[in-house]
C-alpha cells in the first residue's frame, strides 16, 4: 500500500461477513493442530452494536492489571463519539448541526471524519458515510418498508443530501457543514477501533495480537507458533463458514465486505444492500466479495467499502494505480471467479 493511501490515519453499513469470523478464525486454529489452550491470552466483548475479540500472544500468565478494562474503556469512548444510535453521541450532534454551524470535535472523530474524506476524493465518491438516508430509502436500514422499490423522484429528492464535500473540516478540529447532510461512519469506524486497539495494546508492550472489531482486523506480529496470522477469506455463500481461501498475514489491517446475503428482488430483479451514493440506486454489477489489505484496518473498512460500491474492473484499475492489495470473488454463470492486484499476489504464498 502506498503511503498516499494510508498517511490520513494513523493511528466504524454493517457487512453481513463479519459474523462468520470466528468461525472461520477456529476452523483454521484446528487445521493447523492448534487448541485454544495454545493461545496465550484472549478475551471478548460488545461494542458499536458488534462484538469484538483479542488475542495477545506472551509469555505472562494472565493480562497484567487493567489491560481489559483499558481496551474496553477505548471502545466505549469511540462508540459514545461515532454511534448513530446514541442520542448524545458526538456524531449525532454533528449531524443535528445547523448549516454553516461550526462545531469542534474530538480528536477521534477527527482523524475518521479527515480519512473517511480521503477515501472518498481518492474512490471519486464511491466511499460516502452520507449515503445513509438513500440506505434507509431502499429498506436496509432500521426501519422495514416492505422491500418497496422508491420512485425516481425520490430518489433524486434525497440525492441533494448527499455529499461528504459538503463538510468543511477546518483547522483546530472545528468542522462547518455546508449543507444539511447526516453521516454515518459505520464502514469506517469499526477499522479505526481495531486499529486503536492495536496502539493501546502497543503502548502496555504486546509486539504479537490479533484485534478484530466488527470483522475488521489489525494484526501484529506472529502467532503462538511464531507463524504469521493465518486468516480465511470467506466463500461467497449464503450460508456462514465456509472458506475460499486462507492468507498469511502480519503487521498489517484486513477488511472485507460482500453482497451476497443482504438483498432483495422484485419481478426477477435483484436489489442489493450495497448503495452507489453517485447514482442513489444499489449496484448492479458482479462483484461479490472484496478483501483488502492496507497499513491501517481504517482504511482497509473504507476501502472494502468503496470498491464493492465501484464494482471489479474499476477497483483492480486503482488497486494497480495505487498498489493496493485486493482479492475479489466475481458471480458468473457456474458459481465465482477469483481475481486479485498485482500486489496481493506476494500474501497468496505460505497459507496453504
Amino acid at each position: 500500500m502506498t503511503s498516499a493511501v494510508n498517511a490520513v490515519i494513523y493511528r466504524a453499513q454493517t457487512r453481513p461477513l463479519w459474523a462468520s469470523f470466528l468461525f472461520l478464525l477456529s476452523a483454521l486454529v484446528l487445521l493447523s493442530g492448534c487448541t485454544r489452550k495454545d493461545i496465550d491470552l484472549s478475551f471478548s466483548g460488545q461494542t458499536m452494536g458488534t462484538s469484538y475479540h483479542i488475542t495477545v500472544v506472551t509469555d505472562a500468565g494472565r493480562f497484567p492489571d487493567g489491560v481489559e478494562d483499558a481496551v474496553a474503556g477505548l471502545l466505549d469512548r469511540l462508540d459514545q463519539s461515532m454511534s448513530t444510535y446514541k442520542p448524545d453521541s458526538e456524531l449525532n450532534k454533528l449531524n443535528r448541526l445547523g448549516v454553516g454551524e461550526e462545531m469542534t470535535l474530538s480528536a477521534d472523530l477527527w482523524q475518521v471524519l479527515q480519512g473517511a474524506q480521503h477515501i472518498h476524493a481518492l474512490t471519486l465518491g464511491a466511499f460516502d458515510p452520507t449515503v445513509g438516508p438513500l440506505v434507509d430509502l431502499w429498506g436496509f436500514g432500521p426501519q422495514d418498508t416492505g422491500d418497496k422499490v422508491p420512485s425516481e423522484a425520490e430518489i433524486q429528492a434525497l440525492m441533494a443530501s448527499v455529499d461528504l464535500g459538503q463538510l468543511h473540516l477546518a483547522s483546530d478540529n472545528k468542522v462547518i457543514k455546508r449543507a444539511a447532510i447526516n453521516l454515518d461512519l459505520s464502514a469506517i469506524a469499526k477499522g479505526y477501533a481495531a486499529q486503536q486497539v492495536a496502539a493501546l495494546l502497543s503502548i502496555r508492550g504486546f509486539s504479537n495480537y490479533l484485534v478484530e472489531v466488527g470483522g475488521e482486523l489489525q494484526l501484529a506480529g506472529h502467532n503462538r507458533k511464531g507463524s504469521p496470522w493465518r486468516i480465511a477469506i470467506e466463500a461467497p455463500s449464503p450460508l456462514q463458514g465456509g472458506v475460499e481461501r486462507v492468507i498469511a498475514l502480519t503487521d498489517i489491517g484486513v477488511a472485507t465486505s460482500g453482497d451476497y446475503r443482504n438483498y432483495f428482488e422484485r419481478e426477477g430483479v435483484r436489489y442489493s444492500h450495497t448503495i452507489d451514493p453517485r447514482t442513489g440506486k444499489p449496484i448492479s454489477h458482479n462483484l461479490a466479495s472484496v478483501t483488502v489489505l492496507a497499513d491501517t484496518a481504517a482504511v482497509a473498512d473504507a476501502l472494502a467499502t468503496a470498491f464493492m460500491v465501484m464494482g471489479a474492473d474499476k477497483t483492480l484499475e486503482l488497486a494497480g494505480q495505487r498498489d493496493i492489495p485486493v482479492y475479489l470473488l466475481v458471480k458468473t454463470v457456474d458459481g465465482f471467479q477469483a481475481s486479485h492486484s498485482d500486489a496481493f499476489t506476494p500474501y497468496l504464498d505460505g497459507a496453504e
